[in-house]
């Protein structure tokens, strides 16, 4: 397994680091091909790098957007819509060339269905793909389902999750945080041609050293990144702290 880890003093400049190798990454894309790809995460974990990224030197008008996942059946306008997160915080502030969202509202089959055909017709350059603290990446929580080769799918979200929506402040209770959500799945994922993930925070601590230290496993969905040729990790030294003492 081959994959590169940086650790940042503080979140701030691991959202930079990452910021600039994703730029780099869609840069030579563009060179290369007249066109970019990019998939992105949301939550707490991913402000920083987000924040980086609309400031980067890339010509946006040629790179088209994705997502990883979204509540079903929550409106976007409520604090935890993920296509409100990404119309705010990254689409509204550069033009892009095309940005798809995940839409749980309505037929949520039928967007599935639209959504992958957009998403298959060319291959995607760039994955940002985050880690949560139960080792989930998307909504693939453990276990996770590495077979399935569906782009996206609706799963049931597990109590780890949710509690961890709350504690970012997202829902005031678990009993608020949807029982369900559409996530990419596994393999979709790992289609991508790079990964970068930034995983700050001391609560992503144990997640880390899991993923890390445990060969591949479906109960710890963020080993099968360990499979990936051109996987990037990003940690601050909180996120981290759980490998110092290895």
């Amino acid at each position: 397994m081959n994959f590169n880890i940086s650790v940042s003093p503080t979140p701030q400049q691991l959202g930079q680091k990452a910021a600039d190798k994703i730029a780099e990454l869609l840069r030579n894309a563009i060179a290369q091909k007249g066109s970019a790809r990019i998939i992105l995460s949301t939550g707490a974990s991913q402000f920083e790098t987000i924040d980086a990224l609309v400031k980067a030197d890339v010509d946006w008008s040629k790179v088209e957007m994705f997502h990883l996942d979204e509540y079903v059946a929550l409106p976007e306008s409520h604090i935890a819509s993920f296509r409100k997160y990404l119309k705010e915080r990254f689409a509204s502030k550069i033009s892009l060339k095309a940005a798809y969202f995940v839409n749980g509202e309505g037929d949520v089959e039928e967007n599935i269905r639209v959504l992958t055909e957009e998403l298959r017709r060319a291959p995607v350059d760039v994955g940002v793909i985050g880690i949560g603290e139960n080792a989930h990446i998307a909504f693939n929580d453990p276990p996770a389902d590495f077979e399935t080769d569906a782009a996206y799918k609706v799963v049931d979200l597990d109590l780890r999750c949710k509690q961890q929506q709350v504690r970012e402040g997202w829902f005031a209770t678990v009993d608020d945080v949807p029982k369900q959500a559409i996530t990419m799945c596994v393999k979709q994922i790992l289609a991508c041609e790079h990964i970068i993930s930034s995983v700050p925070h001391a609560p992503k601590a144990e997640a880390v050293r899991n993923t890390l230290t445990s060969p591949v496993d479906p109960k710890i969905p963020a080993t099968i990144l360990k499979t990936h040729p051109n996987w990037n990790l990003f940690l601050d030294e909180a996120s981290a702290s759980g490998l110092f003492a290895l």
